[in-house]
């Protein structure tokens, strides 16, 4: 008797996908050891998806939609651009989006999306979503300004030796913003 098949099967193999890139690296991802992290029988990975290629970007725009979540959660009360300085400074200090395995993630997107086209849409279309976020209180070329120092001081932040205080960060964004400081 055939049993039938798990519902979420589908949802399992994208997460695990992401959890094998998180590792053993985007080259070393294979459908077996996706398969292996997601407790499915292997040939389910043919069954959903065309290949490794449309798996990857169906995991990374999870991965990018779940990120843009995160971020706009920071913006909720936002209502002027001086509290959006304080919520770009809070996103950097507190580390709560820069957990090692989304960092992991993200710089495994960043190197393959270089060579992978449909991987740097998926990037262009996060960094999209984050600019538009800023662009309630910045105007665009200042919130593409700001989304680029957030990304590089957050790697700089979770990778420096002594990372800047919150007051510095905060110092530096309000410049960035052309917000008057305290």
């Amino acid at each position: 008797m055939r049993r039938a098949n798990d519902p979420r099967r589908r949802d399992k193999i994208v997460q695990a996908t992401l959890d094998a890139v998180i590792i053993h690296g985007i080259h070393g991802v294979t459908h077996r050891k996706i398969a292996m992290i997601a407790e499915v029988p292997l040939g389910s990975m043919t069954y959903y998806f065309s290949g490794i290629d449309e798996l990857l970007m169906e995991a990374f725009e999870r991965f990018t939609d779940t990120m843009s979540v995160q971020y706009q959660a920071f913006f909720a009360s936002v209502e002027n651009a001086p509290q959006a300085c304080h919520a770009i400074t809070d996103m950097i200090y507190s580390s709560q989006v820069t957990t090692p395995g989304n960092m992991e993630l993200m710089y495994q997107l960043y190197a393959f999306a270089s060579r992978k086209p449909a991987l740097k849409t998926v990037m262009q279309n996060w960094m999209l979503r984050s600019q538009q976020t800023l662009e309630q209180w910045f105007e665009p070329v200042t919130a593409r300004a700001l989304d680029a120092f957030l990304e590089g001081m957050t790697l700089h932040f979770v990778t420096d030796k002594k990372p800047l205080s919150r007051e510095d960060i905060l110092t530096m964004v309000e410049r960035i913003a052309g917000v008057p400081q305290k």
